[in-house]
């Protein structure tokens, strides 16, 4: 599916000549404009184009902010204070940077459910599927060293939280977690790496996406049916059939993240990060931002510092490795009930540990959070495999894409 044959014709002078030298114009019409599609592709398989969309606004904030914020642990935080009060638009290009953090990863997580939910990390996609884990563990980086920049007490001591965690490493711990502070405690130095690294991860994200979209087109895109496509009729054109079905979701979601900048600005951030950081007064309640939540409770819910840290990295490797713990030959859940079940218990138990994530650790909701962290290793690490093996095949299986998009079989669309 990602060799297809060209059919771009230079219709210009000027375009036949690019074309024979540096055929970009030829490779966008291919991979992006003719693609060959499947027709059968939902609303679940449009979050592509709005992540594309706050990557770009994330990366053009935050250069802008860039020029003028101070990393320096005495002007840091009135540094975001002039941000928001005397540059022009500053308070804008603040809120569309914090809440287009948040509305980033409220996408990436509905894209990697909707990824395991209809088995698109099965072959031949698993390169595709890892790629993916290496950008979401590059933007939780990123996120983390951004919320440390605005220097505000929740900033500092989420920092210092997260940061001393590499202390539990036996061996080199300690020095990883000096090398991280480049002092004896989060201070200047700490602010300096954070801020230089906040600044160069994003763009070790974007060549990442390059490299995803591109093991995408190497491999075609998965489908809600889980069919490989078989004939030309299983698939369509990119634009415009899909450009189409992409922008209209982007630009509602783009409506929806005006809503939160304009009138619910600081709704998903926390309150103590607009008091002045103080390495001498810990503030009551240490959590980090939203979307890290499912991780620390999963972290706090482990009474050793050694054991909660390989826990919490562990909750993402054995995503990162489904492709070969689930080897049931069907990949959509739409034909394998009980797998579907298992999913939704899944999707339960990652809500439900965001929500222990911010609550206090102590009484119900330790015990909680540890038993829906047996469950989070238990559905990848025995009930997926157990599955793949017992599970029976679905008979109802369309016998192709067309099939299901046009209720005929291959044998008529061929004869067609």
């Amino acid at each position: 599916m990602g060799h297809h044959e060209s059919n771009y014709q230079p219709k210009w002078a000027i375009e036949k000549w690019l074309d024979e030298r540096l055929p970009v114009i030829r490779m966008m019409s291919d991979q992006f404009i003719v693609f060959p599609t499947p027709r059968n592709l939902n609303y679940w398989w449009t979050l592509g184009m709005v992540l594309f969309f706050f990557l770009i606004i994330q990366i053009v904030t935050g250069i802008v902010l860039a020029m003028h914020y101070v990393a320096d642990s005495g002007l840091a935080f009135d540094s975001v204070e002039h941000i928001m009060r005397d540059v022009n638009w500053g308070w804008l290009l603040r809120y569309m940077h914090a809440n287009g953090g948040s509305f980033f990863f409220i996408a990436v997580y509905i894209h990697i459910l909707r990824g395991l939910y209809y088995g698109s990390y099965k072959a031949p996609r698993e390169i595709l599927w890892l790629v993916g884990i290496v950008i979401y563990i590059l933007m939780m980086a990123a996120a983390f060293m951004g919320y440390v920049l605005p220097w505000g007490q929740m900033s500092y001591w989420g920092a210092t939280v997260i940061t001393n965690l590499f202390s539990a490493i036996p061996w080199v711990g300690d020095s990883i977690t000096q090398l991280l502070w480049g002092a004896y405690s989060v201070s200047q130095p700490t602010l300096n790496r954070f801020f230089a690294l906040h600044y160069l991860v994003p763009m070790i994200l974007a060549v990442f996406v390059i490299i995803h979209v591109w093991a995408l087109h190497v491999v075609g895109s998965n489908n809600p049916e889980g069919l490989d496509v078989k004939t030309k009729e299983d698939t369509l054109p990119f634009h415009p059939y899909f450009t189409m079905k992409d922008l209209f979701v982007a630009i509602s979601v783009l409506g929806i993240y005006a809503f939160f900048v304009f009138y619910m600005s600081n709704y998903m951030g926390h309150p103590d990060n607009y008091i002045r950081a103080n390495p001498m007064v810990t503030p009551t309640h240490i959590v980090p931002e939203w979307y890290f939540l499912p991780f620390y409770a999963i972290l706090r819910a482990v009474p050793d510092k050694l054991g909660g840290v390989i826990a919490m990295f562990g909750a993402i490797i054995v995503v990162a490795i489904i492709p070969w713990l689930d080897t049931h030959p069907i990949r959509s859940l739409r034909y394998r009930p009980i797998a579907r079940i298992m999913f939704w218990l899944f999707v339960a138990t990652a809500l439900l540990l965001g929500f222990l994530g911010a609550k206090p650790a102590s009484g119900w909701y330790i015990t909680a959070s540890r038993a829906l962290m047996v469950f989070w290793f238990v559905y990848f690490l025995i009930i997926l495999p157990i599955l793949s093996r017992m599970e029976r095949n679905n008979d109802k299986l369309p016998g192709s894409i067309s099939e299901a998009v046009l209720g005929k079989s291959d044998d008529a669309a061929e004869a067609r």
